[in-house]
């Protein structure tokens, strides 16, 4: 799957690929994909409030997967949204195996160009970081959903296990077409007055720049399994600028995903597109494959 940039937009950062449209300037043309708000197969209305809560240097959000619902996805949302002008990437979830296969076949009968399944949502209390912390598991949902689509495949792998590599290798060889490195962290925020969690949840997760560095180095070590299968990584992790980008690129990612700076900055992507390109052209590559995992580690 060719992209026109490396930047895609996370899921559950722009809706479903409509509500950017509305920012003044902002072109769905400045950025590779778009990655759609994840998607169950039935309604859900998400958690209690609040639901979003600023930390310094990031952001908890624990929303617990708010969506219509797969058939109205597919049926009503899809047809609105411009295929010529971007990529679109559909979010699978689910609280089982069932779930997710039957979102994945729901979207491969679509115009959809790859699905990411989101094994990794910390933000709900069943499935998710059930499955997307434990290698089995998580190739298990992965292979099951590959039985049923032979649309581009991308898994979201969680922070919050042992060995990300372990559970990057199990996925490719379920059938992952690529990786999504990483989902947010666990957190929580505490009101100490009223002694009480902040979030509804209780629990939320943790995005923004806070969590770049652990972002980078989970990039670097899938890269060293995913790297020697030609299987690319959507680096993303508290991306803000060009500078954080390239990082990411260098470390191992084919693409970087952008979300929780656009909403200090919607229009963060263009300046990002113009700064890799600036970066490219002084350091003497053609391209953003070259760059790709090109890091020198000491010997």
């Amino acid at each position: 799957m060719r992209l026109d940039s490396p930047l895609v937009l996370l899921s559950g950062c722009v809706g479903f690929g409509e509500e950017y449209t509305r920012v003044e300037g902002f072109s769905n043309r400045d950025v590779g994909a778009v990655v759609l708000k994840g998607t169950t197969p039935e309604p859900r209305l998400g958690n209690p409030a609040h639901r979003v809560y600023e930390t310094p240097m990031g952001m908890l959000n624990a929303i617990g997967l708010q969506n219509p619902g797969a058939d109205r996805v597919v049926d009503e949302i899809l047809p609105e949204l411009d295929f010529e002008e971007t990529r679109f990437i559909a979010n699978v979830c689910g609280s089982t195996i069932e779930d997710y296969v039957e979102v994945t076949a729901r979207f491969d009968d679509s115009p959809i160009d790859a699905i990411e399944i989101n094994i990794s949502c910390p933000n709900i209390k069943e499935g998710g970081v059930a499955f997307g912390n434990y290698p089995e598991m998580s190739a298990r949902v992965v292979a099951a959903c590959r039985a049923v689509t032979s649309k581009p495949i991308i898994t979201k792998l969680s922070p919050n296990q042992t060995d990300i590599r372990a559970n990057a290798r199990a996925c490719i060889e379920a059938g992952s077409d690529g990786l999504a490195v990483i989902n947010t962290l666990m957190g929580m925020a505490i009101d100490a007055e009223a002694r009480e969690p902040i979030i509804g949840n209780v629990q939320g997760g943790l995005s923004g720049p806070a969590i770049k560095p652990i972002a980078l180095l989970k990039v670097h070590q899938v890269y060293e399994v995913a790297g020697p299968h030609g299987v690319p990584i959507i680096g993303q992790g508290g991306i803000c600028d060009a500078r954080d980008a390239v990082e990411f690129i260098i470390a191992g990612a084919s693409a970087v995903g952008v979300g929780t700076a656009l909403f200090y900055d919607p229009m963060a992507c263009k300046r990002m597109n113009d700064g890799i390109v600036d970066y490219l052209q002084r350091h003497n590559f053609g391209s953003v494959s070259e760059l790709v995992g090109t890091l020198r580690l000491p010997s």
